[in-house]
């Protein structure tokens, strides 16, 4: 192996995970302004659109337990790479077209429908992209270090949510309010485009990955036995990330409408205080990876989900409090990014090293993808919604609170040796820690 293939797949495989959620980033900043162009007619709420505009970006979450399982199966069965390519096309056609689209002033209602249909695009790419990046990554990562390498994944994340943060607070500044909610909103889509074909250049170049190559082919009998086994181990580590999923997207992306919306807060006030929550995940990421690689992923990951859960309704009483400081209210989004950047951190090689190298893309994309179609994708339409309905400025800590503690539980369930040795082959039993590995003696799980 020449020592630069593990780090041409770590950028290769992170660039396209940093584009896709640069999009979702935009979406999310933009949320008030795409309420405004395609689901707002003349006479409808601003609340209302708002609700029909996550709605629309919830849909396209629940299309990626399907992405995950369609590409995820191809990734198991041709290869990581050409599937990876072909995720990236997908994505960065669809993210492009939004800043094409028309708006409802110019067709009327098929604008709303043609943003729903290109935002299911956009779900099932993304569905792909996560499984396949993430096996990508942890399967060419050196001996100890794959909490690093899988971190990679969620700290562009960060990096991509920041990027969107970063071009709408640009655009916020330098444009008028009607120029902005007229055309300038369109730009940050545009801009995937040139980092779309950055990318498959990137992904061209891969070569795939050893862990996939010297793979034994699973028979089918063996297939059917152990599809219950993975079934629950897809459960299991949905609930595992459940609390990264709904705490990311409630801190890190739905935070800007929900300040606007509920505290009355400008565009400006809630993209500063978004980046700041953005810059402490993405500081805690890569830290809590490189500590889950000598200590292991669950104290990590427990640690994470414990923070945000005790943390979530403090915080957000100093964000809600009208006479604190701006200092103030910036390290309480600050300390909540990070928390959820020590579970973020860990999470993706805890699931690779959960599924075995014929169903890792598929297991691992499918575990990640169904958790963030419930509680990520909804947390914007749960949350603005739930707020409208009862006038309880605390429903994101309730949510957040709620969801970290059941993955608490799941997370209890996670072996301490989880981190040590090779990535599974196959499934069959669990070993017992310190046991030597051989290949039936793997499990999902």
């Amino acid at each position: 192996m020449p020592a630069p293939a593990p780090r041409r797949a770590l950028v290769a495989g992170s660039v396209g995970n940093l584009i896709e959620w640069y999009e979702f980033g935009v979406y999310g900043y933009f949320a008030t302004v795409i309420a405004a162009n395609f689901f707002t007619p003349s006479g409808g709420s601003e609340a209302e659109g708002l609700v029909k505009t996550y709605a629309s970006f919830g849909l396209a979450f629940f299309f990626r337990p399907l992405g995950a399982t369609l590409f995820g199966r191809a990734g198991d069965r041709i290869g990581r790479r050409p599937t990876l390519i072909l995720v990236l096309l997908l994505m960065t056609g669809a993210t492009t077209l939004i800043g094409l689209l028309p708006t409802y002033a110019t067709v009327g209602a098929a604008a709303p429908w043609l943003l729903t249909l290109v935002r299911v695009v956009q779900g099932l790419s993304a569905g792909g992209e996560f499984g396949g990046a993430v096996s990508l990554m942890t399967e060419f990562a050196p001996p100890g270090r794959r909490g690093l390498y899988g971190a990679w994944q969620s700290f562009t994340v960060a990096l991509g949510l920041l990027a969107g943060a970063g071009a709408a607070a640009v655009l916020a500044t330098v444009l008028d309010e009607r120029a902005l909610h007229d055309w300038g909103w369109r730009l940050p889509f545009l801009l995937t485009l040139p980092l779309g074909l950055a990318a498959l250049w990137l992904r061209l170049r891969l070569e795939e990955t050893p862990s996939f190559r010297a793979a034994p082919a699973v028979a089918p009998a063996e297939g059917k036995a152990d599809r219950k086994e993975v079934a629950r181990a897809v459960v299991l580590g949905a609930g595992r990330v459940m609390g990264w999923a709904a705490a990311g997207y409630t801190f890190l992306v739905v935070m800007p409408s929900y300040l606007q919306s509920t505290l009355d807060a400008s565009f400006r006030q809630a993209l500063v205080a978004t980046v700041v929550a953005n810059a402490g995940f993405a500081l805690s990421i890569l830290p809590a990876g490189l500590l889950s690689d000598r200590i292991g992923r669950r104290p990590v990951m427990l640690t994470g989900a414990a923070l945000v859960a005790v943390l979530a309704f403090p915080l957000l009483d100093l964000v809600q409090d009208p006479h604190g400081s701006a200092v103030v209210r910036g390290a309480a989004v600050f300390v909540a990014g990070a928390a959820v950047g020590l579970m973020a951190g860990p999470g993706p090689a805890m699931l690779a090293e959960m599924f075995p190298t014929r169903v890792r893309c598929t297991g691992l994309g499918l575990a990640y993808a169904l958790s963030n179609a419930v509680f990520s994708g909804c947390a914007g339409l749960i949350i603005t919604e739930a707020v409208q309905r009862t006038g309880d400025a605390d429903i994101p800590a309730y949510y957040v609170t709620v969801t970290c503690a059941v993955s608490l539980l799941a997370l209890l369930s996670l072996r301490s040796d989880h981190h040590r040795g090779a990535l599974r082959e196959t499934t069959g039993t669990p070993r017992d820690p310190g046991t030597p590995r051989t290949p039936k003696e793997t499990s999902c799980g």
